[in-house]
């Protein structure tokens, strides 16, 4: 017989998944190990938990870096209107608020949110207000309904008064649907911004608050109207019925001096080739030498462009396929932005025309895809009939079409982003540029505002 030895430890055995916990199990509990498939579920359930906590630790950080931020005021309403039926817009003048509503505009005072009046004599939605304190309890509105339909109205002794509808028309075809109003700090003027079947443009009136001041002295009743509903409910019998319809027949027949139609701003023409031979006549067609920067007076034919252009789409031709299915799109301008400007180095008036300085002395305005922004002035000569090729007083282009504007409230400082992603604000004052920033990822600014 062989003498008996002991063979060595063999590892062909082991479980490859127990190997780092092999030596450290307890005998004892050698039947106390999950099986299989239940060891995979048990790490599933660790490993989900283990998740949960580090998502619930970082939620208390963050819990805790909220509490030391400053929290935010809450406010709550102290006073609602009661309006009858839905409201769409609002402004405020003064010590009133006008709301459009569904089927009527109407006036709050806002010291006790109660409805002094409504006017509902049309039933239109309005859309739109615009509003202004001129004095002596006499505002002027403009309201814009759901057709596109400018109303001017004054309130005056808590009543409307309708002055004009400034872009009414007897052919509906030829109608034109407003798309922007601004209404000039003090009231002076008014900016409509009307659209056509093909064209848009922008029609500038003067109003003549003046006028509606002393007209109001001279004849009280004319701010009476049959359109306010909450004199008429005061009405009981039949009789007070008949006394009322008697009385504000008498008031609306007093009618206020209508707005004067004063410019009519058409967008830019495309630039076409030259007909000029020489530069010379090129300079001849330049009106006023301050007026540069259209593109107009040029030199270039058509040829030199098409031949220009042939050469640069056989290089770039692969790169242009897209560009050209978007240019082939492209359509007239169609909207603009513009802003009444306080007199400033930039709106420069002869020495016989006397300015006022919190009257505006011209606006500016850039319509989609130009690069001009151009300012018209305002103090010019009434004509019977408005000039419909206007040319701008002045022009400023810039590198790249203009994106949006803005003017601050005092009217001194203004902001242009263009389509390249660069803000310029301008001291209208001086007349030069205070900063340029350029925005690093380029970008599309759809709106610029002053704080």
């Amino acid at each position: 017989k062989h003498p008996l030895e002991i063979p060595p430890p063999s590892e062909e055995n082991w479980q490859k998944e127990d190997e780092e916990d092999f030596f450290l199990q307890d005998p004892e509990r050698k039947r106390d190990a999950l099986p299989q498939p239940f060891r995979m579920i048990n790490k599933l359930v660790m490993l989900v938990f283990e998740n949960a906590m580090e998502i619930i630790e970082r939620r208390e950080v963050l819990r805790e870096e909220q509490k030391l931020k400053v929290q935010p005021t809450e406010c709550f309403p102290t006073a609602e209107f009661q309006v009858s039926g839905r409201a769409n817009c609002l402004a405020v003048s003064g010590k009133y608020v006008f709301v459009g509503l569904s089927v009527s505009l109407a006036a709050f005072t806002v010291c006790d949110c109660k409805e002094v009046c409504t006017w509902d004599a049309v039933k239109t939605e309005i859309c739109a207000i615009h509003a202004s304190d001129l004095g002596d309890e006499l505002h002027v509105l403009l309201a814009v309904d759901e057709m596109g339909l400018v109303w001017l109205f004054c309130f005056h002794q808590e009543s409307f008064l309708l002055i004009k509808i400034l872009n009414e028309m007897d052919d509906i075809s030829k109608r034109s649907t407003c798309v922007e109003v601004v209404l000039s700090p003090g009231g002076d003027y008014a900016g409509v911004l009307l659209q056509g079947n093909t064209k848009a443009w922008l029609d500038i009136y003067q109003l003549p608050k003046d006028s509606w001041l002393k007209e109001m002295e001279k004849n009280p009743g004319a701010a009476g109207g049959p359109a306010c509903r909450e004199r008429r409910a005061q009405c009981g019998s039949q009789a007070d019925i008949f006394l009322l319809q008697t009385e504000t027949a008498n008031k609306a027949d007093a009618k206020l001096s209508l707005p004067v139609l004063m410019l009519k701003v058409k967008p830019p023409k495309p630039i076409t080739g030259s007909s000029f031979k020489s530069p010379l006549d090129a300079l001849k067609k330049v009106d006023d030498g301050s007026m540069l920067g259209l593109g107009y007076n040029h030199l270039i034919k058509d040829s030199q462009w098409e031949q220009q252009e042939a050469i640069f789409r056989s290089a770039y031709g692969e790169c242009l396929e897209a560009e050209d299915e978007r240019e082939g799109k492209q359509e007239i301008p169609r909207h603009a932005t513009f802003h009444f400007l306080l007199p400033s180095q930039i709106l420069q008036v002869g020495p016989e025309i006397k300015v006022q300085p919190d009257v505006p002395a011209g606006f500016g305005v850039h319509w989609d895809e130009s690069h001009n922004l151009c300012f018209y002035l305002l103090n010019r000569p009434l004509k019977e009939k408005v000039d419909p090729d206007l040319k701008p007083d002045v022009v400023w282009p810039c590198a790249a079409p203009i994106a949006c504007s803005a003017v601050s409230s005092c009217s001194r400082y203004l902001a242009l982003a263009c389509e390249d992603a660069a803000i310029t604000v301008w001291d209208t004052h001086l007349g030069h540029p205070l900063s340029v920033t350029a925005i690093l990822e380029e970008r599309l600014i759809h709106s610029v505002h002053f704080l």
